[in-house]
């Protein structure tokens, strides 16, 4: 099918339809204004754009409909999420997010209290896989210190919400990285080795910039909290496993099935409990379950009828090699991010696009898949309509705006500057993870 401008039309409006409702809402003083109109319901409405302006029959659009629902990275992607949505409501019904929480707050210094909280965020975020998660489950601790201690709370949340996101952007079983290797068919450890070389360094100058600027100026006294660290193994079953290169489903069943057991032995619940409280976790992802499949879906019908290669016409006269293909990614998914306020969303819009452009310019599909949830992770933590910093501002009461809070989002800012000399110096993309071959199947 030759490039056609008009394919696009119907995620042009999927992203107004979500956009302009967000803004509207926004104007009527509702909170989370962007996450108020289910992200499915959204995309229903670009699907119907679609069945209106492409040739064929009903029949025809429906059959290529249900194609691109069931290609079959959409449905491991869709069948990770089940499993990484009852991985994460097993461990927060056992009590491990608590204990975690808990145990991480015990070994800080009391004076390293802000690098503290940013280091505490990051590994709950790449243990739950859930930057928001992270954010609802310390911020009310966080923000309770600050106002007890005296420290800056917009610092001390800025810091939450920069290890919440450092952690979805490395973690192995987020929303994000899901999206972003299955769109580029690769596997989780090949885009962790990638994302590493410059999340880790960058991790290590926020930590720094974050206790020279988050030294407090009075003695400091915690009261610590009980936690029991068996309920930390789940969490360490999935990273060790994952990073051992084991199928992400094995990976994500056995840590679920683990914590059943643990939470069982500890009397959190019984059999009857477990079932329901994993069906919970199904629950849990229908949104970003459904909107995988309805993407997949409206993806295949714009690509059929020429859109997806209309975008890499167009992109290809402004792009000369790997750098500027890089930075074309990067941009696509930032911009997408920004608009839509959802770092999945954005990844699962731009995802094909990109794929497509590794074959053309070169580029390394783990090297993909990192720069569109690293440009997204790092776009979701600045915008001020975005979830993680509507959900910690709000936890204040109203003493804290969102726009008070972007200032110390130095993690964000460090990560930008990190993956903009990666683009230019090529510095940690030439030699590649060991390879390029799923493991995530």
């Amino acid at each position: 099918m030759k490039p056609n401008k008009k394919a696009l039309l119907p995620l042009v409006v999927f992203v107004l339809f979500y956009v302009l409702s967000g803004v509207v809402l926004a104007m009527r003083g509702i909170e989370m204004p962007f996450y108020q109109i289910p992200s499915p319901i959204s995309i229903m409405i670009g699907v119907a754009v679609a069945f209106i302006i492409f040739e064929g029959t009903i029949n025809e659009k429906a059959d290529d409909f249900v194609k691109g629902c069931g290609d079959e990275n959409i449905i491991i992607m869709c069948i990770i999420y089940l499993l990484a949505g009852a991985f994460a409501q097993v461990t927060k019904a056992s009590g491990a997010v608590d204990s975690v929480v808990n145990f991480s707050l015990s070994i800080v210094p009391v004076n390293f209290l802000v690098p503290g909280i940013f280091l505490i965020s990051t590994f709950l975020s790449i243990a739950t896989g859930s930057s928001v998660g992270s954010v609802v489950a310390l911020g009310p601790i966080v923000f309770g210190v600050a106002e007890k201690i005296g420290i800056n709370p917009a610092l001390m949340l800025a810091a939450l919400i920069c290890g919440a996101m450092a952690g979805d952007n490395l973690s192995l079983i987020s929303d994000t990285t899901i999206a972003a290797t299955r769109t580029q068919n690769i596997g989780m450890k090949q885009k962790f080795v990638m994302n590493s070389r410059f999340a880790f360094p960058a991790i290590i100058i926020s930590t720094i910039i974050f206790a020279i600027i988050g030294r407090p100026e009075t003695t400091i006294t915690m009261v610590k909290e009980s936690y029991n660290l068996v309920y930390v193994i789940p969490y360490l079953l999935v990273i060790v496993t994952a990073l051992m290169g084991m199928n992400v489903l094995l990976v994500l069943f056995s840590g679920t099935l683990l914590a059943g057991i643990i939470g069982m032995i500890y009397g959190k619940f019984d059999t009857i409990m477990l079932s329901q409280t994993i069906f919970e976790g199904f629950t849990g992802v229908l949104e970003i379950f459904l909107l995988s499949m309805f993407t997949g879906g409206l993806a295949y019908m714009v690509r059929k009828h020429g859109g997806i290669d209309w975008i890499i016409m167009k992109v290809k006269k402004k792009v000369k090699g790997q750098k500027s293909a890089e930075a074309a990614i990067a941009t696509l998914v930032g911009l997408t991010n920004a608009a839509v306020a959802n770092n999945t969303v954005s990844i699962l819009i731009t995802g094909q696009v990109a794929a497509e452009m590794t074959k053309e310019y070169d580029v390394k599909p783990s090297r993909v898949a990192s720069l569109l949830d690293t440009t997204s992770c790092v776009v979701q933590g600045i915008i001020p309509y975005g979830a993680q910093i509507l959900i910690a501002s709000g936890l204040t009461a109203g003493k804290v705006a969102p726009t008070d809070i972007l200032p110390f989002m130095v993690n964000q800012y460090v990560l930008l500057g990190m993956m903009i000399l990666t683009i230019i110096t090529r510095f940690g993309t030439k030699s590649d993870p060991a390879t390029e071959v799923p493991d995530a199947k």
